[in-house]
């Protein structure tokens, strides 16, 4: 049975046109037929026409017989949305017989994608095995070679702007950094391409730019240095070079040590777009071993992100973590709902969490962002300045600019400090969660 949240589904939906179209068809009067049973939903919805509707929450996958070109369309979410309200509008059963043909798809690309997975070597002969070894290889060689040509680029480029000046980077336009940013994207160096363009909003973020755009250079560069010497330096710390620069990770990365079983809080997610991609980012908090996880969900335009828990609630899972000097990132799996009250520990102060950053970039000089805690903090505003969070010292802590729900926080907190879990990026912080008196809230 369907176990999704509204909130969860309506994250499928390619617009808002389409959740305020699917909610109009939320009712079981609009369908002829529903039913579902341990994988999919079905439906056929009353429209101009009798749409056939089918939908694998879990993958995710849908289908529908409608003309439109969203994906998922206004049926599907709204077939998703009766599951979840109104479940007995959705009994079970056995899917019908117009279903079965895309079931049967699904089910041979689920072999060809296992036989990917395992590498299928097994069915190839030794010199069939050895070609397939050798076109890896220079695939690998020739991204390599890509890579390597865009760096000793982009270290020309950085030293044209400092030998010209920081003022003289604060008078071009956009183009400047977005031309440097292309060419890194076609050389396959896609972490720095989406670095420079965050660079580009520096020169124009008000007072002390310089230092933070000195800053960010010279990260920069430090970060070219290491990859010219990336031999010599220890194995995790040459993973968080090689992630920095673009290269993805993968679950078949992983050994088995990597692995921890355990009960895990989602303790905040935020969603934002990339490019043509959205990207969200999930961080959960490991019970027995007091540690975070960020895990990481992409999709490109308009295609659905696989379901996740929503904040608030806790799983039973084993996370992945990549190797690093630092390790955040993580892959989740065999994940169930679970009940479980506990809160995760909590930074004293801001104070604390400076020092707790401080030791992380120590470690990880690339690290961007650190999550974190921080107990008994108030939110305050000063004048048309952006949010603070103060603490028990008065030590502000800057909320990022772009956060939105700063004014359903200082609701929240009623004047009372609470306990406010976020992303630290060595200026602003941004809340993700809070929590007072044992109730979780998510921003």
């Amino acid at each position: 049975m369907l176990s999704l949240t509204t909130e969860q589904i309506l994250s499928f939906a390619p617009d808002e046109a389409s959740v305020k179209a699917a909610r109009g068809l939320a009712r079981p009067a609009k369908w002829a037929t529903a039913g579902q049973n341990a994988d999919v939903l079905w439906g056929e919805c009353k429209g101009s026409a009798l749409y056939q509707v089918c939908a694998d929450p879990a993958a995710p996958a849908f289908k529908c017989t409608c003309p439109s070109r969203k994906f998922p369309c206004k049926h599907v979410l709204a077939l998703l949305l009766i599951a979840t309200s109104q479940p007995d509008a959705v009994p079970a059963g056995e899917p019908p017989a117009w279903l079965n043909e895309w079931l049967a798809k699904r089910e041979q690309a689920a072999h060809r994608k296992a036989a990917r997975a395992a590498g299928a070597d097994g069915d190839l002969n030794p010199e069939q095995q050895a070609k397939r070894a050798a076109a890896k290889e220079k695939r690998g060689a020739e991204r390599q070679r890509k890579v390597e040509t865009g760096l000793e680029e982009l270290e020309r480029w950085l030293r044209d702007l400092i030998r010209q000046g920081l003022a003289h980077a604060q008078q071009q336009p956009a183009r400047y950094w977005d031309g440097m940013a292309e060419r890194l994207w076609d050389a396959q160096a896609r972490g720095l391409a989406n670095w420079l363009r965050e660079l580009a909003s520096i020169p124009a973020s008000g007072e002390s730019w310089g230092e933070r755009l000195l800053g960010q250079l010279g990260s920069l560069y430090l970060l070219l240095e290491a990859y010219r010497r990336i031999d010599t330096l220890p194995e995790p710390l040459q993973a968080d070079i090689r992630a920095r620069i673009g290269w993805s990770g993968q679950e078949t990365d992983l050994s088995s040590d990597a692995w921890l079983r355990g009960q895990w809080l989602m303790v905040g997610q935020r969603s934002y777009e990339e490019e043509a991609m959205r990207v969200r980012r999930s961080w959960l908090w490991g019970r027995a071993h007091g540690r975070l996880a960020l895990v990481l969900d992409f999709s490109y335009q308009t295609q659905p992100m696989a379901p996740i828990a929503a904040p608030g609630s806790w799983l039973e899972a084993e996370l992945g973590f990549f190797p690093s000097a630092y390790p955040q990132r993580a892959l989740l799996r065999n994940a169930q709902v679970i009940e479980n009250q506990d809160m995760p520990s909590a930074l004293a102060d801001g104070a604390a969490l400076l020092d707790e950053y401080a030791t992380a970039l120590a470690q990880q000089p690339w690290l961007g962002v650190l999550a974190a805690a921080v107990a008994e903090v108030l939110p305050v505003r000063q004048e048309s300045e952006s949010g603070f969070l103060r603490d028990n010292a008065a030590r502000l802590l800057p909320c990022h600019p772009s956060f939105n729900d700063y004014w359903r926080l200082l609701a929240c907190s009623g004047g009372i400090p609470l306990t406010v879990f976020g992303e630290w990026n060595g200026q602003y912080f941004w809340p993700l969660s809070a929590w007072r008196d044992g109730r979780f809230i998510a921003f």
